[in-house]
């Protein structure tokens, strides 16, 4: 990132009310997930190769969870799924959230669907 950059985002956050400069943190967070600043992408889940994994994890939700961070419960439970795939209908929603205001325990739960029904269909088990 370049000092104007840097500078710039700095100068929107401090003028945000403290709701919008968090969504924006969010959004951001959300942003680095999806272009893999926190090792998406990695071939092991606790040492088992997710080719190994053919059954979702049992990751419970929090009673208090992020959009951002339910994404990333969700890949973590679903590791076996191809983040790529997901990532319009992912991205989609949580835009809804961040810049459409959009309930964050709608977008969770519309997720916790696209998640499940992404796996039946690689498993085999979607009733389409």
């Amino acid at each position: 990132m370049t000092a104007d950059t840097e500078k710039r985002l700095t100068e929107i956050v401090q003028r945000l009310p403290a709701e919008q400069a968090a969504a924006l943190l969010e959004f951001a967070e959300f942003l680095l997930v999806r272009h893999g600043g926190s090792g998406i992408g990695a071939v092991s889940v606790s040492g088992i190769k997710v080719a190994e994994i053919t059954a979702p994890l049992d990751i419970p939700r929090p009673a208090e969870e992020s959009v951002v961070k339910a994404v990333k419960r969700l890949r973590a439970t679903y590791p076996m799924l191809d983040a790529r795939k997901l990532l319009n209908d992912t991205s989609a929603l949580m835009t809804q959230h961040v810049m459409q205001g959009r309930d964050k325990n709608e977008v969770i739960e519309e997720l916790e669907v696209l998640f499940r029904t992404n796996y039946e269909k690689l498993v085999g088990n979607d009733k389409d």
